[in-house]
């Protein structure tokens, strides 16, 4: 496949990058700082650009005729109050619909099925894959920590429900840097009951994989890993 990876230095896009490569895919790596991406020979094309003030020309210049776009965008900063995952977002889909592209597959979070936003004023009070623990403390405790970015990841999945491609979020829980299992749960339109933690690289290896599962269109995908053998 033609794939464009954007914030292919980030936490997830790193490992998009190299799953990617690795399986064999052209890739099209949008970076603010290219000097942060390892040499890649060939098989990458490297564009740069800042998505908090980007060119739409680079941008459309970055996805026209791939095949499928993978986005890691995410804060530069946990608590950052700055929009940049909903301000990138939104020009990553302005540069798809104006050349045609599709396939879009996102990462947000597992908290923000509970998040209100501009599109979804009164979401639901729990996520229906939220155990116990989740519903009375837990959910409640990341949205306070994390006020700011969840609700700016609330807004991006508005901007990616009504952009009309053919889309995919993720929603991970807590993120670690654990190595590449391909072993972890997976529910649509819900959280994972118990799933506290999966590694970034095993989300990376998800949103690859879903680029060949049709039914994951339109989809929300709850993700976790495993969990502690018994």
């Amino acid at each position: 496949m033609k794939l464009t990876i954007f914030a292919a230095t980030g936490g997830i896009g790193r490992h998009l990058l190299d799953q990617a490569v690795d399986a064999g895919h052209d890739v099209t790596a949008v970076v603010r700082d290219p000097t942060r991406l390892p040499r890649r020979g060939a098989q990458v094309r490297v564009v740069t650009a800042d998505l908090a003030s980007a060119d739409p020309d680079v941008l459309a210049s970055a996805v026209a005729g791939q095949d499928a776009v993978l986005s890691g965008l995410g804060p530069r900063r946990p608590r950052s109050p700055d929009a940049i995952t909903s301000r990138g977002t939104a020009a990553v889909v302005a540069a798809m619909q104006a050349t045609g592209v599709r396939r879009l597959v996102v990462v947000s979070a597992a908290p923000i099925a509970t998040v209100p936003s501009p599109g979804r004023p009164n979401p639901p009070r729990h996520d229906p894959g939220d155990g116990f623990f989740m519903r009375h403390l837990g959910s409640r405790l990341a949205r306070t920590l994390f006020a700011a970015h969840y609700a700016d990841l609330a807004h991006t999945e508005d901007i990616v429900r009504a952009s009309g491609l053919d889309w995919t979020i993720s929603r991970p829980p807590q993120l670690t840097d654990e190595p590449l299992t391909g072993r972890y749960r997976t529910a649509y339109g819900r959280n994972i009951r118990g799933g506290t933690k999966v590694a970034r690289a095993d989300v990376a290896h998800h949103m690859l994989r879903v680029l060949d599962e049709p039914d994951s269109i339109g989809q929300t995908v709850g993700i976790a890993g495993r969990g502690p053998r018994r």
